[in-house]
């Protein structure tokens, strides 16, 4: 009888013990985080920005009578907008309009003999250079991209020759806007969604143009002396562009 009891007595206090076991809080189960794959960068879509940089010249001035050129150096910087389109896994292709102001100027002066043996100097400078480029790329990690462009290049010079006669400077002078072409290639970084940043260098030819200087007598009286003027430019520019995707 006494066996029967401990059994009953044991078996209770079992069941009472598992009614409270499962009438206890249950411990939250730990789940890991979903994790979200970080979007692929993409060069496809449009673009506005602007840079800032150097512009490095070189200007010449030639006559009948010798030649005179010089090297200079200023500030460029302006704006850019244009297109990409992504293909092939990496490959990129676009357009880009870009337009910067510069500080470029210099002087020379010409060789005795030049004008008929009177003093002469040739003072450039170069106002604007603006350019339209189809540019080729290719993403070597998804978010860089290197690149190279070429294409049409225009920009303000202007070429001033003063000869000096009677102690009075008499001159002529080249100021218009000249076409020329552009090549150059650079790198493009996309630090962030929408954003990036760029380092490129161009070379830009200007072609020539001509003038007139016309003195009241001597070697350049009546139809005066023929001037021929050119100029290049390289620039190196850093820059920021936000996409539009």
């Amino acid at each position: 009888m006494k066996r029967i009891l401990l059994a009953t007595v044991a078996l209770a206090a079992l069941g009472s013990a598992s009614a409270l076991a499962a009438d206890l809080p249950q411990r939250p189960e730990y789940k890991a985080p979903m994790m979200v794959p970080a979007p692929v960068a993409t060069w496809t879509g449009c673009y506005i920005g602007g840079n800032i940089g150097g512009a490095f010249g070189n200007a010449s001035a030639s006559t009948l009578g010798g030649e005179v050129s010089g090297d200079n150096s200023g500030f460029a910087g302006g704006g850019q907008i244009g297109c990409d389109y992504q293909f092939s896994g990496g490959f990129v292709i676009g357009a880009r309009e870009l337009l910067d102001y510069t500080s470029n100027s210099t002087s020379g002066t010409f060789p005795v003999g030049a004008f008929g043996g009177l003093p002469a100097v040739a003072n450039f400078n170069n106002q604007w250079f603006d350019t339209l480029t189809a540019r080729l790329g290719y993403a070597v990690v998804p978010n860089v991209l290197f690149y190279f462009q070429g294409g049409a290049a225009w920009a303000h010079t202007s070429t001033n020759v003063g000869v000096t006669f009677a102690g009075v400077q008499y001159g002529g002078q080249t100021s218009n806007t000249t076409t020329g072409w552009t090549i150059g290639g650079g790198v493009e970084w996309m630090f962030a969604p929408h954003w990036s940043t760029f380092l490129e260098g161009n070379y830009m030819d200007f072609g020539s143009k001509s003038g007139t200087v016309v003195t009241p007598a001597g070697f350049c009286a009546g139809a005066g002396c023929p001037i021929t003027a050119k100029a290049t430019e390289t620039t190196v520019l850093v820059g920021v562009n936000y996409h539009f995707f």
